[in-house]
Parts: C-alpha cells; sequence; structure tokens
C-alpha cells in the first residue's frame, strides 16, 4: 500500500472515530447505536470474498475495527 493510501486510511479513521465520538457526546446516538455501527462495519468485511489477498486485506480491517469495539476508542465509556 502506498504511503498515500496509508496516511489516507489514517486520516479517515480519524475522522470517522472523532464523529462518532461527536455523535455521542451530543447524544444524537447512543453507545449501543455506535457500538451497532462499528459491529455492522466489521461484520461486513469479515463476510466479504474474493482473492485471497482481497481476503485477508477484509479479514485484518475486521480485526481492527473488533478491537475499536474492544478497546472503547470510538466511544467515552462511562
Amino acid at each position: 500500500m502506498s504511503d498515500h493510501a496509508t496516511h489516507s486510511g489514517i486520516a479517515a479513521l480519524s475522522i470517522c472515530e472523532a464523529l462518532l465520538l461527536a455523535l455521542n457526546d451530543a447524544k444524537v446516538l447512543p453507545e449501543r447505536e455506535i457500538v451497532g455501527i462499528l459491529q455492522d462495519a466489521a461484520a461486513s468485511h469479515e463476510n466479504a470474498k474474493g482473492a485471497t489477498e482481497d481476503v485477508e486485506m477484509h479479514t485484518a480491517v475486521a480485526t481492527l475495527i473488533n478491537r475499536i469495539i474492544a478497546g472503547g476508542n470510538s466511544i467515552r465509556r462511562s
């Protein structure tokens, strides 16, 4: 993956995490809904089909999203 793609991905992840935190802080979405969004995103990658390298990438993405859920990065847990 190129540096540009890596940097773009990190930027997108940071922006999405900030948006999820802002939605929770503003009481637009409760924690359970945010976790549900993340679980749906992980599931779509877990169920992805394709060439071996594509499946490996999707598996890595799903693992990362599941780590975000477990770590609470996008949720201010009380």
